[in-house]
């Protein structure tokens, strides 16, 4: 199962990265979110460390485990310029109780490294899948 989410937290980011080519007007004021970016926001560790992180800390929910409820439930949010996350909601839901898990696990993140434009720290929205996979 770790491989398998790794695999598709790569191939996403790869999807997200890719629709991010075309530089922001410059002239936006400084709270602006921006999504393409020189340098993309990145888990401390990146991609992996990221399901680690996932994997240590995800609690499934119990009302979702008794009912059998499975998906991938996707989380958008800000980077922050001092790497903290805010703003953050379900892009996709999956139910109350797994998007609920998603948010706390992303409340609960360690800070990440900031979307860079040039040489300076920038917001930038992000969004993740975060799957939910009950093993038989």
């Amino acid at each position: 199962m770790r491989k398998y989410f790794i695999a598709s937290l790569l191939v996403f980011a790869i999807c997200f990265v890719t629709k991010a080519q075309t530089k922001p007007d410059s002239s936006k004021k400084e709270t602006e979110v921006f999504l393409p970016v020189d340098v993309s926001a990145e888990f401390p560790g990146e991609l992996e460390k990221f399901a680690q992180y996932i994997f240590k800390n995800l609690k499934y929910p119990e009302k979702a485990k008794e009912e059998k409820t499975q998906g991938k439930v996707f989380v958008s949010f800000v980077v922050e310029k001092d790497g903290s996350l805010t703003d953050i909601k379900i892009f996709k839901s999956v139910s109350p109780e797994l998007d609920a898990e998603a948010i706390r696990l992303m409340k609960a993140s360690p800070k990440w490294k900031p979307g860079m434009q040039g040489n300076n720290p920038v917001r930038q929205n992000y969004t993740l899948p975060i799957p939910f996979t009950l093993d038989n």
